[in-house]
C-alpha cells in the first residue's frame, strides 16, 4: 500500500543565511525543472513501522518521463524478494505482483488535486508549484550516497494530504538539483523513505514507461 501512497547536520545563525540558502537551491530546482524530458535511477524504498519495529525494503529502478508540464509518468520495478511493478501517470496507478499475476488498478480522477500535490515530489517539480502546494523551509546541510545535498522540509497546505503525510523531507543535491532522497512521514511516527543513486537524465521512450503484464493477469480495484 506504501507504494501507492503509493519518494540537521549544519545549524544555522541568521535569518538572511538561510533565505539566501533555501534561494539558492530552489534555483538549482528550477534550472533542472525547465529542461527536464526524464530520468532513469537505482531506488530503494523503505517502510519503517514504529510499532512492529520492522522495516519493509524494496530495491529496484525507477524510469520518469515527462513529455508535457502536467504530463509526469513513472514506473518502477522492484527486484525480488518484493518483486513488483508499479505505474503512476495521468489518472491511473498501477501496480503488478508477478507471483500472484494480479494488477492492482486506481482512478486517481476523483483526487487530482492530491495527485498532483503528491507528484510535485517526484521530479522535474519547480520552486513555485512546490510552494503553492507546502510551506517550506530550509532543513540544513547534509550528504547522501556520497553527494552533498541540501534538505528541505515540506508542510502540506491541504488538509487531507497532511493526513496522509504531516511532513516531507526532501534532499536536494547541490551540484545538479535533483531529489536524491525523500522522506514522509506518517502519524504515530511511521515514515516512507525513498533514496535514488546512479541518476542519470533522459529522455525515455514511451514503452520505458509503460506498464507491461500478461494478458491473463487477474485485475483488481480497491476502491470499488
Amino acid at each position: 500500500m506504501f507504494l501507492f501512497r503509493s519518494l540537521l547536520a549544519i545549524c544555522l545563525t541568521g535569518s538572511a543565511f538561510a533565505a539566501e540558502s533555501l534561494e539558492a537551491t530552489f534555483a538549482r530546482m528550477d534550472s533542472v525543472s525547465a529542461q527536464f524530458k526524464g530520468l532513469t535511477a537505482n531506488l530503494k524504498q523503505m517502510k519503517h513501522m514504529i510499532l512492529l519495529k520492522e522495516d519493509e525494503t524494496y530495491a529496484g529502478r525507477v524510469v520518469v518521463k515527462r513529455p508535457a508540464k502536467k504530463d509526469l509518468r513513472m514506473l518502477m520495478v522492484f527486484e525480488p524478494p518484493n518483486e513488483r511493478k508499479a505505474y503512476f501517470g495521468g489518472s491511473k496507478a498501477q501496480i503488478y505482483y508477478p507471483n500472484a499475476n494480479l494488477v492492482q488498478e486506481w482512478d486517481l480522477g476523483k483526487t487530482a488535486t492530491l495527485r498532483d500535490e503528491l507528484m510535485m515530489l517526484a521530479f522535474g517539480s519547480n520552486s513555485r508549484d512546490i510552494q503553492s502546494a507546502y510551506s517550506v523551509k530550509l532543513g540544513g546541510a547534509d550528504t547522501v550516497g556520497g553527494q552533498k545535498a541540501t534538505r528541505i522540509v515540506l508542510t502540506p497546505k491541504n488538509p487531507e494530504l497532511s493526513k496522509m503525510f504531516h511532513l516531507i523531507d526532501m534532499w536536494i543535491a547541490d551540484e545538479t538539483g535533483l531529489t536524491l532522497q525523500q522522506k514522509l512521514h506518517e502519524s504515530g511516527g511511521d515514515y516512507v523513505m525513498a533514496t535514488y543513486s546512479d541518476i542519470k537524465l533522459t529522455n525515455p521512450p514511451d514503452s520505458a514507461v509503460k506498464l507491461d503484464v500478461p494478458k491473463n493477469a487477474k485485475i483488481e480495484r480497491p476502491q470499488k
